[in-house]
């Protein structure tokens, strides 16, 4: 896609989610800019990450750590907060997708990005879309109209 296809998508997105006003936190803010910053330059690997965090601050908070010492997770932060059951699931798929980029267990194990660099890139992008749908979501959830 290009830069102004990409735009034009999340513009689409939060044409579709936000029907009224929402309070974010200036990290918050600050984090899904640049999420949408790299979407729209198509880093898409950049895009997730960087959505990803954007959640996970949002929905801290939005919800909180419950008063824990020690700071929560993404996962707990999922399954402690008041989602519907799809979104939470959905969210679970960022999480794990995410992590197997950002864990790698065998960065040895190479060859397939090196055989076919168009795949990963395509499987990125299409993930990117979808991250940056469940990104829209969780920051429009709790909505003042």
């Amino acid at each position: 896609m290009t830069l102004k296809c990409n735009l034009e998508y999340l513009i689409q997105l939060d044409e579709q989610h936000l029907h009224g006003g929402v309070i974010l936190s200036e990290w918050t803010a600050s984090i899904v800019r640049d999420a949408d910053t790299a979407f729209c330059s198509g880093a898409y690997l950049s895009a997730i990450l960087s959505a990803q965090a954007a959640m996970e601050c949002h929905l801290r908070y939005e919800y909180g750590d419950n008063g824990n010492q020690k700071s929560t997770g993404f996962y707990e932060l999922i399954e402690q907060s008041p989602l519907q059951p799809k979104l939470r699931k959905q969210l679970h798929e960022v999480r794990r997708f995410r992590n197997r980029w950002v864990h790698v267990k065998e960065p040895q194990q190479d060859e397939s990005l090196l055989a076919r660099p168009e795949y990963h890139e395509k499987q990125l992008e299409e993930f990117a879309k979808f991250t940056m749908i469940q990104l829209r979501k969780i920051i429009y959830l709790e909505q003042c109209i």
